[in-house]
């Protein structure tokens, strides 16, 4: 796999993860040593552009050249710097201030370039090209947004629509949405956003490398990616929370957001709970497949994984010793001698619960007056979207009510709460973190939150409690040593102080170690290594998937076989094959629709062309009854398959029945019942009854519900009364079927294919054979009935000895084991005696039903002459199949019928 670093591709994929994380570790202390450009070890490194030191040692470069790094494309809205205009053809660059930021510097295992807006409108060509020039010292690569994009993607749809969407803040009114102007023109300014980034990546993508988009400004971008280059190894990252599905789907573009993070090969997010609500979204909104692993869709599978991001605790831990932050750490230790320090470090944000946290601490204080003059809260508030009204309301809110408490518990010389509006720098933070007792994190919706990380990092020495809301994404990897609560429950936050502040010290130590080794452990450089490894491998499973999938139909080569042979032999699934495809794939509102099954309307007039060449034989092979395929097929000179071959009919003549004289049916009544338990408790269930099987389709209902009464069935019918008969249960996408064991398509085609020969009395054999169906898996024996050197299933064999005691001396029995698929260059089954049962059975009159008492094992495959090179199965949507080809849709299926209709009506 280009720019993989490892020849040998372990087995299995947890295998592979293990060998991979070994390696790592080996490579640290070689990575210590080769400190360049590429490694941003620090920020000041970073800005600064360390050079490759001279003198490293042989064994390093002898490392390094063994082990080539591999390129990663950092994919954000924003850049690691922010650009500020000198002149003309002038820069300054400053460090950005973010987790992802802080998250990234440092990582050593990649070599890194970063794409993204530097956060500054540059219209004219001079200053995009100095800038580009400055940035590219510092490996970063810009994304140029005119001031009118970035006010309607970045300020309108990313910040006005998904951000509150994501934090459960709903979505904005109608009186707030006219100051941003519309939906959609905000939607479409985002899709252009995310093009132009991928544009940017196009330009210096190289084979190999592995980009990685961050963050729901990007949720467009893997979509544009794999247009692009399907090959392109893509992942993409979440750092905020994502929503239930009843909140995400009230977002008018919710499919196609989700569709295009959906063409990622792995989808990351700090917990499992966002990672499961993502996959819920899609299978409730999509329709789609939710695995244990990810999402598929028709074969291709998208990863979803939990990845919680760390920071780099090394850097926090050194700075300690640092003399400016012994300084610092000195100086609060003398200003808050005597008093218990509590710390609140956030955003000015309306989910980080500000106001809650001051609230339980004024309470708390009401509560326990003698802790009125012996604990203070810091409270660091960091501005932000200051021009916002919202925002400004909440800033007048946290004011007055830190004002109330200052001047109710306050004293001359002491107030409770010392609140700044302002950040603190890297040093000053570091010493404010190193003296508090007690942190309290309280967001009301918070992705992660590192603050809670850089506190306990810093509390080596201090070993200070954490009290940390269970809403932020930090409670399900540091819950155990924290504290944690409900924000919105002020009494419990309140006793929570009181717990912390006189928690006893063997406690507080153990808390502490807890959550350090977390933090020291999974670090910001472990986050990415492991996101990046796991993609790796994703790549390498999904290239291993496709190897077992089919490719697509060669068309011309078909239609080109088929003007070429004598006797043409056409097998047509119908649902999902002839019928025309929903508009919208994964809406349910027009199931009466769906329910009735239509012919496609292009179809009719290609379907008469067919029937009436002589040299074409078509079969609708199809689970559906009787009625229906006469509703639809009746005008056609073809035959008719209906209950899955269990009874034939040429359009002509009368059903008839070719299903075994011993075949009982005593079952029905029992499964029936059950079946009808099961519809009356599940809302747009239904059932269906047949003469020969029954089937139970959920496609329609809630997908988790209908999930967990299938379960409930299926256990009921295998173990219930009717656990000892005949019978196949067979589980589909979503829908349960019950039928007689051996009753498949496959089984049943021998017998169609005999009587047919008997009704047209054929006088040369069947050299051409087109099968194309969307059949559950169960049913795919159909395709391998025709492959050379494949007998029948067991199953198919059972039946047709059912039919007859005569069995055919040559046959061989399948082990039922994986069979390969064939190759299309050997011969089929060739004729053996045609001429013989045609001269046994007359010319060709009509057979009365149940006469196949008379007949062999392998009756229709013996008018069988067929190459491999001149059989064509096709499974339709599905495509991990036993099918030789695919074809993606009914509209594809139309599309190949035309093609052979005109092109036969020419020969």
């Amino acid at each position: 796999m280009p720019g993989n670093k490892y020849s040998y591709i372990p087995s299995t994929r947890l295998e592979r993860l293990l060998r991979e994380r070994e390696l790592r570790k080996l490579n640290k202390e070689v990575d210590q040593c080769l400190t360049d450009g590429d490694n941003w070890s620090s920020e000041e490194e970073f800005l600064q552009g360390v050079a490759v030191p001279r003198g490293l040692s042989d064994r390093c470069e002898r490392q390094e050249r063994r082990l080539p790094k591999q390129r990663l494309l950092v994919v954000a809205n924003r850049l690691p710097v922010s650009a500020v205009r000198r002149g003309e053809d002038s820069w300054a660059l400053e460090i950005s201030v973010g987790g992802l930021v802080s998250a990234l510097l440092g990582v050593n295992e990649f070599e890194a370039r970063w794409i993204g807006w530097a956060g500054v409108n540059v219209p004219d060509e001079i200053g995009q090209r100095t800038l580009t020039w400055a940035l590219a010292e510092k490996r970063c690569i810009p994304v140029f947004l005119d001031e009118e994009v970035v006010h309607q993607y970045y300020n309108g749809y990313c910040n006005n629509i998904l951000w509150p969407l994501f934090h459960y803040l709903g979505l904005p009114q109608e009186d707030r949405l006219a100051t941003t102007r519309s939906f959609q023109s905000q939607f479409d300014a985002y899709k252009k956003a995310n093009q132009m980034f991928a544009d940017v990546v196009n330009e210096h993508y190289q084979e190999g490398d592995i980009v990685w988009c961050h963050d729901y400004h990007l949720m467009f971008l893997p979509k544009c990616l794999k247009e692009y280059n399907s090959k392109m190894k893509v992942g993409w990252f979440l750092h905020t929370p994502f929503p239930s599905s009843e909140i995400h789907r009230t977002l008018p573009s919710r499919s196609e957001l989700l569709r295009s993070v959906l063409a990622a090969d792995l989808v990351g997010f700090h917990t499992y709970d966002y990672a499961r609500h993502f996959v819920s979204a899609c299978t409730r909104i999509l329709g789609l497949e939710g695995t244990p692993d990810g999402v598929e869709d028709q074969g291709k599978l998208t990863r979803v994984a939990a990845f919680p991001i760390g920071i780099d605790s090394d850097r926090f831990i050194r700075a300690l010793e640092l003399p400016q932050v012994q300084d610092h750490i000195k100086e609060l230790k003398e200003r808050f001698a005597g008093r218990k320090v509590m710390l609140g470090v956030d955003r000015l944000d309306m989910i980080k619960g500000i106001p809650q946290k001051i609230l339980a601490f004024e309470k708390f204080l009401e509560e326990n007056g003698d802790w009125r003059d012996k604990v203070v809260l810091l409270q660091i508030a960091v501005p932000t979207r200051t021009d916002v009204p919202e925002y400004q309301k909440l800033t007048c809110q946290v004011h007055e009510i830190v004002g109330r408490i200052n001047g109710r518990f306050g004293t001359l010389t002491t107030v409770p709460i010392h609140h700044l509006d302002r950040s603190l720098d890297f040093h000053a933070l570091c010493a404010l973190y190193a003296v508090t007792d007690v942190a309290l994190v309280t967001s009301l919706r918070d992705g992660m939150n590192l603050v809670s990380y850089e506190f306990v990092a810093c509390q080596d020495s201090k070993k200070g409690v954490l009290i940390l809301s269970e809403f932020a994404g930090a409670a399900q990897s540091l819950g155990a040593g924290a504290i944690l609560v409900n924000p919105w429950n002020i009494t419990e936050v309140s006793a929570s102080i009181g717990y912390a502040l006189n928690m006893p010290a063997d406690e507080r130590e153990k808390r502490h170690n807890h959550n350090f080794m977390h933090v020291t452990t999974h670090t910001s450089q472990e986050w990415a290594e492991t996101f990046v490894s796991e993609l790796n491998d994703t790549i390498v499973e999904a290239q291993l998937r496709i190897r077992q999938i089919p490719p697509l139909l060669p068309s011309k080569v078909a239609i080109e076989r088929y003007l070429q042979s004598n006797n043409r032999l056409l097998i047509l699934g119908f649902n999902a094959t002839l019928t025309q495809p929903l508009d919208a794939p994964g809406r349910r509102g027009d199931q009466l629709k769906e329910l009735e099954l239509k012919l496609h309307p292009d179809l009719k007039e290609t379907l008469k062309k067919l029937c009436d060449d002589p040299k074409t034989t078509i079969i609708i092979l199809s689970g559906s009854d009787r009625t229906l395929l006469d509703e639809n097929f009746g005008e056609y000179n073809m035959w008719l398959a209906a209950e899955h071959g269990m009874f034939l009919r040429l359009t002509k003549g009368d059903w008839m029945t070719t299903m075994p004289e011993n075949l009982h049916m005593d079952w029905v009544d029992s499964v029936k019942h059950v079946f009808e338990y099961f519809t009356e408790r599940t809302p747009r269930s239904h059932f269906e009854l047949r003469d020969t099987s029954l089937s139970w389709n959920y496609k329609y209902a809630d997908v988790e519900f209908g999930r967990l009464q299938a379960r409930d069935m299926l256990q009921h019918l295998w173990t219930g009364p009717i656990s000892n008969s005949s019978l196949d249960v067979i589980q589909g996408a979503r829908s349960v079927e019950v039928r007689a064991v051996g009753v498949t398509k496959g089984a049943a085609i021998d017998r169609i294919l005999g009587e047919i020969v008997h009704n047209k009395g054929m006088k040369a054999p069947i050299d051409y054979v087109l099968c194309i169906g969307h059949f559950l898996a169960k049913d795919e024996d159909i395709y391998t009935f025709f492959e050379p050197e494949l007998r029948p299933e067991p199953a198919a064999v059972a039946r047709a000895n059912m039919v007859s005691p005569i069995k055919s001396p040559k046959s061989k029995l399948s082990s039922g084991k994986s069979r390969p698929r064939a190759s299309p260059n050997k011969p089929h089954r060739p004729l053996l005696t045609l001429e013989k049962r045609i001269s046994n059975h007359g010319n060709g009159t009509s057979r009365q039903p149940n006469r196949f008492d008379s007949m062999s094992v392998h009756e229709g495959s013996s008018v069988l002459d067929l190459r491999g090179d001149n059989y064509f199965s096709c499974a339709v949507g599905r495509k991990r199949s036993n099918a030789r080809y695919l074809l993606g849709s009914s509209t594809d299926v139309v599309t190949l019928l035309k093609e052979l209709a005109e092109a036969s009506s020419l020969s």
